[in-house]
């Protein structure tokens, strides 16, 4: 391509609404802009970059033996409502009427559509095992979009459902998925991991997250070094063990303006281990309070798990206040009526415990757990933190920044039961057929790649996602030699099968290597008047910085070979 020819708008400054690296570069490097908010147009270079991951996707899965098909975008709610996700999914979910007044979503996930395809295509265990994929357009009403592509309300992914006989060939699907999901970001060029996670509202038995390793990325993953235990911090446990305390009769003191762990442990003295916080929810629109230490964070997804509910939110100010009859930061479990209360294993039977007195300004001291109130249930409610011990060797845990580009589910028969996917087995007997669900999110591993690989002055592609893998750069485009020998490298690169661009503009030679960095092509051809007095061209390296001059004949050669070295092939 031809910076002449091309569509390469680059910006100075990124806009405001722009938080993280990779929003921010995509927009100056020419890859995105926004139509609206969650929404971008991709410009010519991001959909090479995204269309680079999405070939990489084809060629693994197609190696483990996945057939790609295009799910339709538009759903019929009768297929969401039979799952019971039409209600589930919540407001994320995008939906619209046709002119008939009939309901539709467009799809954020395709779980009910691909197995109602196959519910009405397999009969016989002879059709099975079964392994289908998408490259697709998802639709999610993100109550926040941001981060650029990372969380979009319309985005690409890559989807795939498994089909099997049984929990045994299910087994080896996923396995098989697991393993080509390693080598897809392996041949990204990514540094990643992957972590236990909660399957979400997609559901299922079990999941994993493969996860970008990033100083900026969005999730808190918990990983053990000595053995390798890995998962995110909605899925590892905690077992807390705290400090013995003495009991004593339950006691209301007066904590004027003290609502906060850290105002009350001031104002009484006590250590925030004494504190327990009474957080108010409404889960599937029913009050529940969720008791946890004082000095630790509720696990909200946990405590989502442990009710089976649908939606948990956060009760507002006035919920508040109906259900504790005070203000918030005062609510406790003593004499609380009206909602169910779970609280963390580590509660259960304390004693000496601090607590809202359910009246505005006043706690409880001196209270226990089974004495002055009961817990309904214990479920583990608190978020794992750096050098709590490993569920598995108890050795401290380190927190590391990740972001999510991989996720693979054994969904068993959550969907198969609900839409009647089953086939006959040897005996005739219909048997319901086991599922496994594996996404990857495109758009957000070209987001990814850039924040585990940029600098300040923009992109450092791995090879396998550039663009293009060379800019050849005439220092002066009126200098006819100069041209006509760029001219000839970029022909010659093209025969090598090299992705090339010319940046045949009539600007400084500091513009031209400004925008290079900024767009992060892997190697910068340069030719100059000086190289080519001595029959040599220069070639830098974007991601070491090192130079080397080459001769003008076989250069072209030499760096394809060096090209095709740092792209590997499929192992």
């Amino acid at each position: 391509m031809r910076f002449t020819r091309g569509f390469f708008p680059t910006l100075k400054e990124a806009p405001a609404e722009a938080e993280v690296v990779s929003h921010r570069l995509m927009v100056r490097a020419a890859m995105i802009r926004r139509l609206a908010g969650g929404v971008y147009t991709l410009l010519p270079l991001g959909l090479k970059a995204q269309r680079k991951v999405e070939q990489i996707c084809r060629e693994e899965l197609g190696r483990a033996g996945a057939q790609e098909v295009l799910l339709p975008a538009l759903n019929p709610a009768e297929l969401w409502q039979r799952t019971g996700r039409w209600d589930v999914y919540g407001k994320e979910l995008m939906r619209l009427k046709d002119r008939h007044g009939r309901d539709f979503c467009l799809g954020p996930t395709h779980e009910e559509v691909v197995t109602d395809l196959v519910a009405r295509e397999v009969r016989s265990y002879r059709d099975l095992p079964l392994n289908l994929y998408q490259i697709q357009t998802k639709f999610r009403d993100e109550i926040r979009p941001r981060f650029g592509v990372m969380r979009g309300r319309e985005f690409t992914m890559k989807d795939g459902y498994s089909f099997d006989r049984d929990e045994a060939g299910a087994e080896e699907s996923y396995r098989a998925m697991v393993e080509a999901y390693r080598r897809i970001f392996r041949r990204c060029g990514l540094q990643f991991g992957v972590v236990e996670a909660d399957p979400g509202a997609i559901g299922g038995s079990f999941s994993h997250e493969f996860m970008v390793m990033a100083d900026t990325g969005e999730e808190a993953i918990h990983v053990c070094g000595a053995c390798e235990y890995a998962a995110n911090a909605e899925k590892t446990p905690v077992r807390l063990a705290l400090p013995a305390a003495s009991g004593g009769k339950i006691e209301k003191v007066h904590t004027p303006g003290a609502r906060t762990i850290g105002e009350v442990s001031a104002f009484l003295g006590v250590p925030v281990d004494r504190l327990t916080k009474t957080l108010l929810y409404l889960a599937d629109g029913k009050p529940v309070a969720a008791l946890v230490p004082g000095h630790r964070e509720l696990n909200e997804t946990k405590l989502k798990n442990a009710l089976g509910a649908a939606e948990l939110v956060m009760a507002d100010p006035e919920t508040v206040q109906r259900l504790s009859r005070a203000e918030v930061g005062f609510a406790g479990p003593v004499g609380l009526s009206g909602a169910r209360v779970l609280a963390d294993p580590s509660l259960q039977g304390r004693a000496g415990l601090v607590l809202g007195a359910n009246e505005t300004d006043y706690h409880y001291v001196g209270a226990q757990e089974g004495r002055d109130f009961r817990a309904d249930a214990f479920a583990d409610l608190t978020l794992a933190q750096e050098g709590d011990p490993c569920p598995r060797c108890g050795k401290p845990l380190a927190v590391r920044r990740g972001i999510e580009v991989g996720h693979v589910f054994k969904l068993g028969t959550k969907y198969s039961a609900s839409l009647g996917a089953s086939y006959l087995d040897e005996k005739g007997e219909s048997q319901t057929i086991i599922m496994g669900c594996y996404g990857i999110g495109i758009g957000r591993t070209v987001a990814a790649a850039i924040e585990q690989n940029h600098d300040a002055d923009g992109i450092i592609w791995p090879v396998p996602l550039a663009p293009y893998q060379v800019d050849v750069i005439p220092v002066n485009a009126a200098d006819a030699p100069s041209r006509e020998k760029a001219e000839a490298l970029y022909r010659a690169l093209e025969g090598e099968g090299v992705e090339a661009a010319l940046d045949d503009r009539d600007e400084r030679a500091g513009v031209k290597f400004k925008d290079a960095d900024l767009i992060g092509f892997p190697y910068k051809l340069v030719v100059g008047p000086r190289g080519l007095k001595e029959g040599k061209a220069e070639v830098k390296s974007r991601r070491t910085g090192e130079t080397q001059m080459l001769p003008l004949e076989g250069a072209a050669a030499a760096l394809g070979e060096r090209i095709r070295k740092d792209a590997g092939a499929p192992s």
